[in-house]
């Protein structure tokens, strides 16, 4: 358990240190929001995420696919509440400041599923 813990955490990270700065260089105009921040909640809710499901899984097995779902609800709307101000406000956002939600959601998203699912064929 620990060992898949501490194996995902370390995949999280490398993902997003590869692939902030990458996104951050390609961007060739700002956008609205702080792209930082945006990966950042990505990362740090990809793990807690992660780690409830570890623990639901441990205790509950039966329950931990609900929890996943339970969580990723939890996830979206925790979005949508910390970053309502900087990105939800605007009337129209340009194609980069809609490409920079979208490639971090999808990115941690798929590490989040592959995690997951291996943890799920373990059990």
């Amino acid at each position: 358990m620990i060992k898949r813990i501490l194996l995902f955490v370390a995949s999280a990270a490398c993902l997003f240190i590869i692939t902030y700065p990458v996104h951050s260089y390609f961007i060739a105009n700002k956008v609205s929001y702080q792209l930082w921040h945006v990966y950042t909640f990505h990362v740090v809710a990809c793990i807690l995420v992660y780690l409830a499901v570890e623990l639901v899984a441990s205790k509950l097995p039966n329950q931990a696919g609900y929890a996943y779902l339970m969580l990723m609800f939890f996830k979206i709307g925790a979005f949508v509440l910390i970053f309502q101000t900087s990105v939800f406000i605007k009337e129209s956002l340009t194609q980069a400041d809609r490409f920079g939600l979208i490639i971090p959601l999808f990115l941690f998203l798929v590490l989040e599923a592959i995690g997951v699912s291996k943890l799920f064929n373990s059990k």
